[in-house]
């Protein structure tokens, strides 16, 4: 009889009218933020009053997404380590101010002078001032290192704060909560954790660990970067388990919440006892009044005046955002399977909290604000620099879209129209509004910035940092150091972005206030010439990455078959079969403008291949393609650059051979033969640019040809410089109906490319 009550009461109820603009909002959400699985239910105090599962847990396999996906929920896994030693504490087997080594012994984290010692309530209120990330099985390891050996990696490393006076939020800190568990109990923490807290909620399907139930229904999950690389997530464990390793759904968490509201019981059972619950609703280290900040774990705010509880989860591929109002006993939980999309699922939890709340109280729901593409020629407007005294922002047009960065090192966030301001709308942020009231002049947080007069070229950045500038870490998890406006800056976990202070040659500071690391450090080590090789950043150890052309050598890769074969084949096979009322092939030789020059890699052995494929050193494009070509030069004259062209019309052997001769890894960056590629229709090109003064190529962000991510045509990293040289190319191009490919800032294809036929005509047969 409980089993089927049970069962009745955690059922996804119906749709209702109720819910329809809520469920219309998720879906434009889920669009425009392209998850690849959402998953939300609510909770009305014992009862999901509604739940549903939006796109694909397996898109290759066709299965839905549905409240019983299960995710991996992230921080929202500290709730649970907290609920298990609240427990113990309750039992008298803890106590939340007691020095944490009198726990366990060789636990000897630095102390400063006269700083107190740290207690489980400083850790589960994020006020130890530990630092985020133990050195070892951080967020960033892959080696999936015990926790024990994790927890005691921080040995020697002083705090970032006294413990106790200043908040830093800490995933050591929590791992740390997990291992004085399991020492106390004698017990592994995570089979502890499931017999004593997720069984007895009624979370079976719940676990700290991959089990083959839990992986059965997991969602497939995706990372992406600011330059558009996307990638399937990794799925290693953290070292700090307790922190963030948690498996579950949302009817799961829903259970869960429903006990909180019942004065922790579940099935008949007192998990926590009420006081326990008031007091993890408690601000920590608090002032008498204050309502908002951590408490025992969960994170304290108000909504429309009410007090609200909740917490975040971000974990490779996945955000969670799991918030109640305890008083109304009203919950929403939101899961979704794109990587720090805790902005976009935090809003999701928000409007559905105030929808509940409002037919609570009998009041009409509030409408959800939405927010509209920019329309295109505003977006072009609005492109620049804008400045205000010391402070600036920057407009950067990308693929019809507008982004907007500033001089605080906040990420790349997307701007939409919200009635008449623009708003930050990005997957993973939301909120700040922008006045625009002229195309010159924005107003953000009370500052008007206005339109900078002129765009100069900056200046080489500072010999100084030019070998520390670079990529370091895993593919997994980059880490990226570069220079923009005169400052080296950093970018952690794919979104953050830093502006560093140097303290010495070799020792750069995180900013003091705000970002993930705040108060910590990266220490760079240097090769005899002066190249870091590595940098350990908030006593992460992050390795210099290899990059084949980094030095400014050709990008080279070891042919898959011999390449005279694949030359025999791919001249005896023919083209794709197409249907259509193609233009009339009219290929013009590039030589004939003035001032553009040539450097045809492919009529040579420095390529990416060392082989010759063109017999002549020649370019070509259709005659339209080949004069917006020509008006590109004219105008980039003007700022005293040229055009230098890589490569033009392609014959259709040539892109057959090099799709049959490149490892599958590196298929986005060769065209399918299959379909032919807008080289083969003369309407793409590959070009730089050369400085008319010195005749010498510029320096780019990446070298021709360079299959890595810095060849992607936002990749952020390198120098202010070649960043803008790369923007100046892509403008002048772009001005004259040339779209970027994405992934090759060199690559160009003209907008009338599908009006051309498929050609295999060698240069010889063209003359």
């Amino acid at each position: 009889m409980r089993t089927a009550l049970l069962t009745l009461l955690f059922c996804a109820a119906p749709a209702s009218a109720q819910y329809e603009g809520l469920d219309e909002f998720i879906l434009e959400q889920v669009a425009d933020k392209r998850l690849p699985a959402l998953s939300i239910a609510l909770v009305d105090d014992q009862k999901i009053v509604w739940s549903k599962g939006y796109g694909h847990q397996d898109a290759a396999k066709k299965i839905p997404a549905t409240p019983d996906t299960v995710y991996r929920v992230g921080s929202v896994s500290k709730l649970f380590t907290d609920v298990a030693i609240m427990r113990l504490v309750e039992q008298g087997k803890l106590d939340l101010d007691a020095p944490v080594k009198s726990y366990f012994e060789g636990f000897s984290p630095k102390y400063g002078p006269n700083e107190k010692t740290i207690t489980l309530r400083m850790l589960m209120a994020h006020r130890s001032g530990l630092i985020r990330e133990p050195p070892v099985g951080n967020y960033f390891d892959p080696d999936e290192p015990t926790l024990m050996k994790s927890i005691f990696s921080i040995n020697g490393l002083p705090t970032v704060y006294p413990p106790g006076e200043r908040l830093k939020y800490s995933n050591a800190a929590i791992g740390l909560v997990g291992y004085v568990l399991q020492k106390r109990v004698g017990e592994k923490f995570e089979p502890y954790v499931q017999r004593t807290v997720l069984d007895p909620l009624g979370m079976t399907g719940s676990s700290f660990e991959p089990t083959p139930a839990v992986k059965k229904n997991l969602a497939d999950a995706v990372m992406w970067s600011y330059h558009g690389r996307e990638f399937p997530a990794p799925t290693f464990e953290l070292g700090t388990a307790p922190a963030g390793c948690m498996y579950s759904s949302v009817n799961e968490l829903a259970k869960f919440t429903s006990c909180l509201f019942a004065g922790g019981k579940a099935n008949g059972k007192q998990i926590l006892k009420p006081e326990t619950i008031r007091e993890m609703f408690t601000p920590q280290f608090a002032g008498k009044d204050e309502r908002t900040g951590f408490g025992l774990g969960f994170f304290l705010s108000e909504l429309d005046g009410k007090k609200r509880v909740g917490h975040g989860g971000a974990i490779y591929g996945f955000a969670t955002d799991w918030a109640a109002l305890p008083e109304e006993k009203l919950g929403v939980i939101v899961v979704c399977s794109r990587d720090v999309a805790n902005a976009t699922i935090g809003r999701i939890s928000e409007e559905a909290l105030k929808l509940m709340l409002a037919a609570k109280e009998g009041k009409e729901p509030p409408p959800i604000a939405r927010t509209s593409p920019i329309p295109a020629n505003f977006v072009k407007l609005l492109a620049g620099k804008f400045e205000s005294a010391d402070r600036w922002i920057q407009l950067t047009e990308s693929n019809g879209a507008i982004f907007l960065t500033n001089d605080r090192g906040f990420a790349k966030m997307r701007l939409r129209k919200q009635g008449s301001n623009l708003i930050i709308d990005d997957i993973h942020a939301f909120g700040t509004v922008i006045g625009v009231p002229d195309e010159n002049t924005l107003r953000v947080g009370g500052i008007t910035y206005t339109r900078a007069k002129s765009d100069p070229i900056p200046p080489e950045a500072p010999d100084k940092w030019a070998g520390l500038i670079g990529e370091y870490g895993w593919d997994h998890n980059t880490l990226y150091i570069f220079e923009r406006a005169g400052k080296l800056c950093t970018l952690i976990e794919w979104t953050e972005i830093d502006v560093l202070t140097e303290e010495s040659e070799n020792v750069f500071a995180f900013p003091k206030a705000g970002g993930m690391y705040h108060g910590e450090r990266l220490i760079f080590t240097r090769d005899t010439n002066g190249r870091a090789t590595k940098v350990v950043a908030a006593n992460v150890p992050f390795l210099r990455r290899k990059i084949d052309g980094e030095s400014g050598e050709t990008f080279k890769i070891e042919p898959q078959h011999p390449l005279d074969r694949l030359r025999k084949l791919a001249l005896e096979a023919k083209p794709p079969a197409e249907n259509g009322d193609f233009l009339k092939s009219d290929l013009v030789d590039l030589a004939k403008f003035e001032g553009v020059k040539f450097d045809i890699r492919y009529a040579t052995e420095n390529n990416f291949l060392s082989t010759k494929f063109y017999t002549s050193e020649k370019a070509y494009l259709q005659r339209p393609a080949a004069e917006a070509l020509g008006r590109a030069q004219k105008k980039l004259a003007e700022h005293g650059y040229g055009l230098l062209i890589h490569d033009g019309y392609r014959p259709w052997f040539v892109t057959k051979m090099f799709r049959d001769a490149t490892p599958a890894k590196f298929h986005n960056f060769v065209a399918d033969p299959l379909k032919g590629s807008r080289h083969n229709r003369g309407c793409a090109v590959d070009l730089t640019l050369y400085d008319l003064k010195t005749g010498k190529p510029v320096e780019m962000p990446s070298g021709y040809d360079e299959f890595s991510d810095r060849a992607f045509a936002d990749y952020p990293g390198g120098t202010s410089r070649q960043r803008w040289l790369r923007d100046l190319l892509r403008r002048a191009m772009e001005d004259e109906g040339f779209t970027v490919y994405d992934e090759e800032w060199w690559h160009f294809d003209y907008k009338d490319w599908k009006k051309y036929p498929i050609g295999n005509r060698t240069f010889e047969e063209l003359k």
